[in-house]
């Protein structure tokens, strides 16, 4: 459902500025802002960088891009 939202100029030059160095359109920028923010709300325990590298792992399997985890053992000292 799509939707007008009134947003500052501010955010607006810094969402143009941004989408063209990650190559978005500038409502996919800021779709992908509230999507990080809202996770991050929601998660104030995770940073971004793990919030960023757990959506990029989604996008792998629903791509089915997986690769099996091997557990290795973990050898004891004596």
């Amino acid at each position: 459902m799509a939707a007008s939202v009134k947003l500052s100029d501010t955010i607006i030059s810094e969402a143009k500025i941004m989408s063209k160095a990650v190559n978005r359109s500038v409502a996919g920028q800021i779709e992908h802002w509230a999507r990080i923010g809202r996770l991050a709300e929601e998660n104030p325990d995770l940073t971004y960088e793990f919030i960023k590298n757990i959506l990029i792992a989604q996008q792998e399997a629903q791509s089915g891009k997986l690769e099996p985890y091997i557990l290795k053992a973990i050898k004891r000292k004596r």
